[in-house]
């Protein structure tokens, strides 16, 4: 074989590898944020409260961030590209059997164990592309699977809001479940079979003290809370979004109130301007111009206006995404020793904060409306503020690399 057949045949199984991972983004994440614009539509089915209906969200996001680091540890002991698999296929079914759910109580455990079943591509799917592609074309291939997250995560959330103008919640999570299922099989048929993989001890001991270090280093713990913090609040306001959006004074249709996720694509947009600004003029200082956006955000939303509710969803959407591309990225730069220990942690931290934040402030909306709302995320808001301050002074004081080598961030949600 030549040496041109050798590069042709490594661009090929790269190119499989994208393609593939592409459909896992896809499936995985449309599966993940499927519920989301079916809240409304599920406590008028099953009258409940909103904050009962938003555990469909919280529970699979709280359950996969429990399954993040013993399924990244599996995935070391028996391989990147089985524990994907079977995370994708058997998310799926799951995904095709909750239409059938009898009760709210039977849906919300078969969302648990969805959130169990896909942990396996956000937590292995970074460090299979790390091992199967070389540096030259890394950030390409893990541009590709964001994006494949980022439209999953759109799709999960716009294909039920559609069809929910022709039918039940029922036929709408039925809609995407099939959409999920359909990327599944893309996603199976064009992985191929890894040559980087190395299988590694994964016992107790050997997780326990790669999970010791970043949990000793200030201004990762830093960065974990802020993760908490910042998508706790963002995915509360869009928990709740729907439920302003299809009462009194607007009254939209649900397919009208559903198209509002279409600002997430602002987010997409965001995150990749964050990136640049930040190898230019700090990491530190784009956060902190993120976090002030997201407040200035919530602060817009407040009034009963429906243009200057777009506004302020607008730039709570941007900021989030550019405080999360950067704070990602950052975990990579300043961790020490086991990158993909602190990655493992951070995203653990990161759909902690979805569940158990998204839910919660559900509470403060029934008891306050809105507003109510909007000073709890306000709230989560000082605190992110607090935690920036904290890396602008380490920064300052040289603890940390603020535009060190740019590695690949986590998905988005």
């Amino acid at each position: 074989m030549t040496s041109t057949d050798i590069r042709s045949t490594g661009t090929s199984h790269e190119r499989r590898i994208t393609t593939a991972l592409f459909a896992a983004g896809l499936t995985t994440f449309a599966s993940m944020y499927s519920a989301q614009a079916l809240l409304p539509s599920l406590s008028a089915a099953f009258g409940v409260a909103p904050a009962r209906a938003a555990l469909a969200v919280s529970l699979t996001t709280g359950f996969l961030a429990s399954a993040i680091v013993p399924v990244s540890a599996l995935s070391a002991r028996i391989g990147r590209t089985r524990v994907m698999t079977w995370s994708a296929v058997v998310s799926a079914v799951i995904g095709l059997l909750l239409p059938l759910s009898p009760s709210l109580e039977v849906l919300l455990a078969g969302r648990a164990l969805q959130g169990v079943a896909l942990a396996g591509v956000p937590a292995v799917a970074m460090a299979y592309l790390a091992e199967e592609i070389g540096g030259d074309g890394l950030g390409a291939a893990m541009g590709v699977y964001v994006a494949g997250t980022s439209i999953g995560g759109l799709s999960g959330r716009l294909i039920p809001a559609f069809a929910l103008d022709l039918a039940s919640w029922r036929w709408a999570e039925a809609a995407i479940a099939v959409a999920a299922a359909g990327c599944t099989i893309w996603f199976v048929r064009a992985l191929p079979p890894s040559r980087g993989f190395v299988a590694r001890p994964a016992g107790m001991r050997t997780v326990l003290s790669d999970l010791g270090t970043p949990l000793r280093h200030g201004g990762l713990l830093a960065l974990f809370g802020l993760a908490f913090v910042l998508v706790g609040g963002f995915v509360s306001i869009y928990n709740f979004l729907g439920y302003r959006l299809t009462r009194a004074p607007f009254e939209l249709p649900a397919v009208v109130a559903g198209s509002v996720f279409l600002l997430y694509l602002a987010g997409t947009l965001a995150s990749a301007a964050a990136g640049r600004w930040a190898d230019r003029i700090g990491k530190h200082r784009v956060l902190a111009a993120a976090v002030t956006m997201m407040g200035i955000g919530v602060l817009v939303t407040i009034p009963d206006r429906l243009i200057t509710i777009v506004l302020g969803i607008s730039l709570c959407t941007a900021g989030f995404f550019g405080a999360h591309a950067v704070a990602s990225t950052w975990v990579g730069a300043m961790a020490p020793g086991n990158r993909g220990a602190a990655s493992s942690l951070y995203l653990f931290s990161y759909y902690l904060g979805a569940a158990i934040i998204g839910s919660s402030t559900g509470i403060a909306y029934a008891n306050g409306g809105w507003v109510g709302l909007a000073i709890c995320v306000g709230a989560l808001l000082a605190v992110a503020a607090v935690l920036v301050w904290y890396l602008m002074i380490r920064a300052r004081l040289g603890f940390e690399a603020v535009a060190g080598s740019r590695v690949c961030a986590a998905p988005a949600a």
